[in-house]
């Protein structure tokens, strides 16, 4: 080799070397942990609210709603506020265990 490859090679690998050094940080999780939480919740909330304007409407006697669309909506709605309950729970036993720990 050269002596102008052998330097232009050297340049490279000092390049990427500092490309490499400069990374960004990774990404903070505690921030996408608090997105997914919030998306979590917000998608319950949705959900009752969608059973609770369908059970209206068939309580108003709306043609377009049927008794299995309400209890469908209502039990999907029941099943995924006790799945956000338990995931509650198991944040609370969580943060208590942590909190429990010798320093």
């Amino acid at each position: 080799m050269s002596e102008m490859n052998i330097n232009q090679v050297l340049a490279q690998m000092r390049t990427m070397s500092i490309g490499a050094a400069n990374q960004p940080a990774p990404v903070s999780t505690e921030s996408d942990f608090g997105a997914l939480l919030k998306q979590s919740i917000d998608s319950v909330n949705n959900t009752q609210q969608t059973a609770g304007k369908l059970s209206q409407a068939f309580e108003i006697g709306d043609t377009d709603v049927s008794l299995a669309e309400v209890m469908i909506a209502s039990q999907k709605a029941d099943v995924s506020f006790q799945a956000m309950l338990q995931v509650r729970n198991k944040l609370v036993d969580a943060y208590k265990e942590v909190m429990n720990m010798p320093i």
